[in-house]
């Protein structure tokens, strides 16, 4: 297909938005812990990531994508916008508001928030909802691929990597940075390129602490690699206050 006709076909509504830290929600649990309550809340955050993946929708729309009710939406959408997480857009015509997201991409500290009981209730559900959203998109990519829908030059750099380094917190920093530098510098190169698409993009660097062979009660589902996974929160708590502060650590959803 020709870049021109490609371009054609994208709705204008899902135009990529401009690089840069603009586009960041960060969350303070100290000035807005209101705010950070009300994201808890499921479909709100799913609401805000099918805004920010889809591009501006109506509330009978995300209804008819979420399953629920469009009075339900429409409800969840104002406490949304209450806490500017989402705006009316352009309206199509009079009938039903449309909303768009405000910020592309939520993001904290993840030490403000370890501080606050309402923080901790958050990014506990967050990474959770990260899990399904990664579930979600690798069902996506596994029947587009199936479908043949997918271009070649994207099977070879596409895909998951499950990897088990030895590394100091430092390096772990360290290695945290260079993957958000560099993911900045791309995405802003690639912003007027036709050939770019949406591309699902996972972080996850958990160290292994606590971990004892053979317990049960702490062992998780198998992962890729077959290696079982267990965190013992207080041990790694003490390893980050052991351990130098980085220069960012942030956590980011785009929900």
């Amino acid at each position: 297909m020709a870049d021109e006709e490609r371009d054609a076909e994208r709705p204008a509504d899902r135009a990529r938005p401009p690089a840069g830290r603009d586009h960041l929600r960060v969350l303070d649990p100290e000035r807005e812990p209101a705010a950070i309550k009300a994201l808890t809340h499921p479909l709100r955050v799913r609401l805000l990531g099918l805004l920010r993946m889809d591009g501006p929708a109506t509330a009978s729309e995300l209804a008819a994508r979420t399953g629920e009710s469009s009075a339900s939406t429409s409800y969840h959408l104002r406490v949304l916008a209450k806490y500017a997480f989402v705006a009316e857009a352009e309206h199509r015509d009079g009938r039903e508001r449309r909303w768009r997201a405000v910020h592309a991409v939520t993001t904290w500290d993840h030490a403000a928030m370890e501080a606050s009981p309402v923080g901790r209730e958050f990014t506990g559900k967050m990474a959770r909802r990260q899990i399904d959203h990664l579930g979600e998109s690798l069902g996506w990519y596994e029947a587009a691929r199936a479908a043949g829908c997918m271009g070649r030059e994207w099977l070879e750099p596409s895909g998951i990597t499950d990897l088990l380094p030895m590394l100091t917190p430092e390096s772990l920093s360290e290695l945290k940075q260079t993957f958000e530098d560099k993911l900045e510098e791309l995405t802003a190169r690639d912003a007027g390129e036709a050939r770019a698409e949406k591309v699902v993009v996972f972080f996850a660097g958990l160290p292994v602490v606590g971990r004892v062979e053979g317990d049960a009660e702490n062992r998780p589902a198998e992962g890729a690699d077959g290696a079982d996974r267990a965190v013992d929160a207080d041990r790694v708590a003490e390893a980050d206050e052991a351990g130098a502060g980085p220069r960012r650590v942030r956590g980011y959803t785009h929900d």
